[in-house]
């Protein structure tokens, strides 16, 4: 689907995400580093575990909103949290105003997503959903690319300057959902009851979420993703660990007598900026090649690459090796992400569509907690036998993907609509 034939709201949209995504990578991988400086790593290291809670909450609460209010006042607040949090982060003198308005990033984050991913599936046709979510995945990773590298030096020396950068932008951004963008939510799901009361209201959208959890596909597909997130969230967590412990200083190229020689840390770096690469270059490549494949088979296939493309960091120290296993995991998470929004935007009923996407964000939200055991485990277990662990959850989420359609087959028409 040519951007040309877009709707108007996804091109605002795609501008001012890919924008504010670039600037979100400027400071977000410095932000342990940075508590950690003035905390103390194991302090950091413990608070780094509760935005994670808050995220969760954003999610579901931004997934209920959207289906009550609508999609364009969820984002709209989620926009305006945000901002009013990097204003917050630039003008406070305490770490631990930084960290209040930390949390306050990721909240106000969580809150849009599933308003933002709901507009998407209002709007476009389920055939190409794949297509269309895939480019702004692609829109992200460039600023995933570019980010780090810029945020390197802006951010430890023109701190200031960059958050209000950021400050500024997401205020543009929200003059342009106001001004630019319209509301999408289907008329079924606008089934807000006038004179109800706030409490009655949020109880309504928690017990939707209580039949949501009890949706037996939903719930298999949300563990199937769990575990298939455990080998791909490792590239933060025991891949640098046993990249910079376990390879050695090696030369990237050798030509005659000169070298390029690079330190474990320095082969870290290569990597993830290889694997951002890639899926700047291909994940739309290979979403179009894709775009037939039953969602099944994708599922599986992406956790088969990235958890042997995983295991297989652990059976040589080359860095070409490493670059190969690299490509392997990368394209099988790149698979991954257009088809998990394409699939829970399709099965959602139409009048959950946003609690749908906020449940989802179970996944990444559980994950998150359940990949740090593999650094854990690293000070008594080989690294051969962690990555063994890590191609364990590929395998359990390839058996559960197999049952999820299974079950899917047998239900082929969506779930019942919530209850109002």
């Amino acid at each position: 689907m040519q951007l040309r034939l877009w709707d108007h709201n996804l091109r605002v949209r795609l501008i001012g995400e890919a924008l504010f995504n670039m600037l979100f990578w400027m400071y977000f991988p410095f932000i342990t580093v940075y508590f950690g400086t003035a905390l103390g790593n194991h302090l950091a290291g413990m608070l780094m575990t509760i935005p994670p809670l808050f995220s969760l909450v954003g999610s579901l609460l931004g997934g209920a909103l959207a289906d009550r209010l609508g999609r364009r006042p969820v984002m709209l607040l989620g926009a305006f949290l945000q901002m009013a949090m990097f204003v917050l982060f630039a003008v406070s003198a305490s770490h631990w105003v930084d960290y209040i308005a930390f949390i306050g990033l990721g909240l106000g984050g969580a809150i849009y997503r599933p308003a933002s991913a709901a507009m998407v599936a209002d709007l476009v046709l389920p055939e190409n959903r794949r297509e269309i979510f895939a480019t702004f995945t692609t829109a992200n990773n460039i600023g995933a690319v570019l980010g780090p590298a810029l945020g390197a030096i802006f951010f430890f020396h023109y701190r200031q300057e960059l958050l209000w950068t950021c400050a500024l932008v997401l205020l543009l951004y929200l003059i342009a959902i106001f001004i630019m963008v319209r509301e999408t939510m289907p008329v079924v799901t606008n089934n807000t009851q006038t004179g109800a009361s706030i409490r009655d209201v949020f109880k309504e959208q928690w017990r939707g979420y209580g039949i949501i959890f009890r949706d037996k596909v939903f719930l298999v597909y949300t563990l199937a993703g769990i575990c298939a997130l455990v080998p791909i969230m490792q590239l933060d967590l025991y891949l640098p660990v046993y990249i910079i412990h376990e390879v050695p200083a090696q030369a990237l190229f050798t030509w005659k007598d000169a070298s390029l020689m690079l330190t474990s840390t320095e082969i870290f770096g290569w990597i993830l900026g290889f694997n951002g690469l890639l899926f700047v270059l291909f994940i739309l490549p290979v979403t179009k090649w894709l775009h037939h494949w039953k969602e099944r088979d994708v599922f599986i296939l992406s956790s088969l690459l990235s958890g042997a493309g995983t295991f297989a960091l652990g059976l040589s120290t080359h860095i070409w090796f490493l670059f190969l296993c690299t490509i392997i995991f990368t394209f099988g998470e790149m698979m991954r992400s257009p088809v998990t929004q394409s699939f829970i935007s399709r099965y959602a009923p139409e009048n959950a569509r946003g609690q749908y996407m906020g449940a989802d964000s179970l996944q990444p939200t559980i994950g998150k907690f359940l990949a740090p055991v593999t650094v854990f485990l690293s000070s008594w277990v080989s690294p051969l036998g962690i990555f063994t662990l890590i191609l364990l959850f590929a395998v359990i989420s390839v058996v559960l993907y197999s049952q999820l359609f299974r079950m899917y087959l047998e239900k082929p028409t969506t779930t019942d609509q919530l209850s109002g």
